[in-house]
């Protein structure tokens, strides 16, 4: 029973269970279509027929350029020789992995410093906020290309090459964080539970940290699938334009569009088809969760939801969201 209420309280449990209608219909889609991906990059090394930089049969004998998709191939093999097939179910592995490091690290330090920012104000707040202002006015993608080029300097390892690409998008993406937890913590601290911890003696951590930062990250889950879905594409813009990941590092799919650019005139089609393919289905998954928990933070949903529930009589009157639920105050 306490493990069942546990689970209930996890973020996309616990809106799933709120969900009704086309929002539940959204977050099952997302949560299939990311799952398979998730399960593609957890048992590659099992599921994929070859390696992401294999180009030769376990009988030593090589594979052709651009063969069409069937037989020992399935999807074909690209330009370089490369089995499609291995490559896109690798580079889901690798989407993931930079998905984990680059929002994971964009997390940790932007909540930190938003909560530091807004909480403890003063002449601290006043840099942050100008640093985290001049990073983000530059363009995403540019921003990326720089660090990545300053990160990896030329390297292709697998450190140098999918370990930097996941740095170079945290940068972008601290900023956000930042703000966003700042705004948060700036409003929380100026509650009455704030004040009567400081009154009863605790101490300015112990504040931050413990009533603060918990009524601060309501919003997280929302802006980490958001942002998943933007590294994702982050991702494979660098390695389109070829400041991503070389081949005998990891498998990325942007690498592989860039690949396969002068296969399209020529009719070779499935060089291009599958990994594109695989980062419009990744992105479609990931931002439909994003866009069902962002739907699901409206509290007239859950008002409507109650509704649905109610008797007749009693309908009119839960559709109206309480005091609470206008001011943001909805208890977990």
């Amino acid at each position: 029973m306490r493990v069942r209420k546990l689970l209930g309280r996890l973020p996309v449990v616990h809106q799933f269970r709120q969900s009704i209608g086309l929002q539940r219909g959204m977050l099952v889609a997302g949560l299939v279509i990311t799952g398979i991906f998730l399960l593609m990059a957890v048992f590659a090394p099992l599921i994929a027929p070859y390696g992401f930089n294999q180009l030769v049969d376990e009988n030593g004998d090589t594979f052709g350029a651009q063969v069409p998709p069937g037989g020992d191939h399935i999807l074909g093999t690209t330009v370089g020789g490369y089995d499609v097939l291995s490559r896109v179910i690798w580079g889901a592995q690798t989407a993931f992995f930079v998905i984990i490091v680059a929002v994971s690290l964009s997390i940790f330090v932007g909540v930190i410093l938003g909560l530091i920012s807004g909480y403890l104000g003063g002449w601290i707040d006043r840099v942050l906020v100008v640093i985290a202002d001049a990073v983000y006015a530059f363009p995403t993608l540019l921003l990326a290309i720089v660090a990545g080029i300053v990160i990896s300097q030329g390297q292709s390892s697998q450190i140098g090459g999918v370990f930097a690409a996941a740095i170079s998008i945290t940068v972008v993406f601290i900023p956000q964080y930042f703000r966003v937890i700042r705004a948060e913590a700036v409003r929380v601290k100026a509650e009455a539970f704030v004040e009567s911890a400081k009154v009863v003696g605790a101490s300015t951590p112990r504040v931050m940290f413990r009533h603060v930062f918990r009524n601060s990250t309501r919003t997280l889950p929302l802006i980490f699938t958001l942002n998943s879905s933007e590294a994702i594409l982050t991702l494979a813009a660098l390695g389109f334009l070829g400041f991503g990941i070389e081949p005998t590092s990891a498998a990325e799919w942007g690498y592989d569009l860039n690949r396969s650019r002068s296969d399209v005139t020529s009719g070779i089609w499935w060089t291009s088809v599958f990994p594109g393919s695989a980062i419009v289905l990744l992105v479609l998954g990931i931002t439909l969760i994003g866009e069902s928990l962002n739907d699901l933070a409206d509290p007239r949903l859950r008002a409507r939801r109650r509704a649905a529930d109610a008797t007749p009589a009693d309908a009119v009157a839960a559709t109206q969201p309480t005091a609470r639920e206008e001011l943001g105050e909805v208890p977990r």
